[in-house]
């Protein structure tokens, strides 16, 4: 059946010059028809370059709201509106503007896990990939607030040695990982390289040989000689890192429980049957009130300026963009 559908996505696919678009923790099988396969930036990056009128991007939402935000013209659609993000409900606007109006000289820096309203609110938006690059370009004497993952921000901070301002969020998924079990899986697989995603708890990051973005995990697999990971991040990269090193033993990490807490619920809610309903009938699209996508398209901008390694400016205070509290 599966392998049915996969001929109609393709044939479709072809038919419309649509190019689809997946994320590291998509099913594997998702991953192999997409015509790119990333994390956060990449993505933004490939769906702000893409000339195809006709963009899937299956993932979580709100990179395919960074994705029309970044080209407008096309169509960005989505197998699920239903797929979201544990940071975007726990970052809701009205309280993210709340908190920056309490800080009006910080510059905020907001992770690419946000909704568009709250990036039109935002000076920049970073990725696990590029955060480091543009806390660093940002003037030492101000303050920097960052939201809405704070375990990404504390790891930041101390890497950067840069005071910040946390907004109180986190991954329903990264922060799940047992500390106490991965020691003691340490203690069995003492050979082990331990890689892990910023976003997890410090207790666990400490005993992490390795912490960087999804793709920064699986570019450790391809190039460590190491026979053997015990990986700290959601399941869907093991798929990349089985096809990369088919030779090396891939322990993931254990949650607390002995729940599959490993998968993003959000993510796995893309399904073949659904791209293929999204491709026939070029819906659910992302769309978005022009107004809004306008102003988040200024801290999107910045991050790629920023990442491509061009100079930008910042504001010298923050200025809500209308006087209405909703976007």
């Amino acid at each position: 059946m599966s392998s049915q559908i996969i001929e109609k996505i393709k044939d479709i696919k072809a038919k419309k010059n649509a190019c689809i678009l997946a994320h590291y923790y998509e099913e594997g099988e998702i991953q192999d028809i997409a015509d790119h396969v990333g994390d956060s930036l990449y993505l933004a990056q490939v769906g702000q370059k893409s000339e195809s009128p006709l963009i899937l991007l299956a993932g979580v939402v709100f990179m395919a709201e960074s994705v029309k935000i970044l080209n407008p013209n096309k169509k960005v659609v989505v197998p699920t509106l239903e797929a979201g993000c544990s940071l975007v409900k726990e970052s809701p606007y009205e309280a993210y503007l709340k908190w920056r109006l309490e800080h009006p000289q910080g510059i905020a820096v907001t992770y690419i896990n946000s909704s568009a309203e709250v990036k039109a609110i935002s000076d920049v938006i970073v990725t696990s990939s590029n955060a480091a690059k543009i806390i660093e370009s940002i003037p030492k004497d101000r303050p920097i607030l960052f939201g809405p993952d704070q375990n990404l921000g504390r790891y930041l901070s101390q890497k950067l040695n840069r005071p910040m301002i946390l907004w109180p969020g986190a991954c329903e998924v990264h922060v799940l990982f047992s500390s106490k079990k991965l020691f003691e899986l340490t203690q069995e697989h003492p050979e082990a390289v331990v890689i892990a995603h910023p976003e997890c708890d410090p207790s666990v990051l400490q005993y992490a040989h390795v912490i960087g973005s999804t793709s920064r995990l699986l570019e450790e697999v391809q190039k460590n000689p190491a026979k053997k990971f015990i990986i700290a991040t959601e399941t869907g990269i093991l798929h990349q890192m089985k096809k990369s090193r088919p030779d090396v033993e891939l322990i993931q990490a254990p949650t607390e429980g002995s729940c599959g807490c490993n998968n993003c619920p959000f993510m796995k809610l893309n399904t073949l049957e659904n791209l293929l309903y999204a491709l026939e009938n070029e819906a659910p699209e992302i769309k978005l009130q022009p107004n809004l996508a306008q102003q988040a398209a200024i801290s999107l901008e910045r991050m790629m300026a920023i990442t491509a390694g061009k100079p930008v400016s910042w504001p010298d205070h923050f200025q809500p963009w209308r006087e209405t509290s909703t976007p």
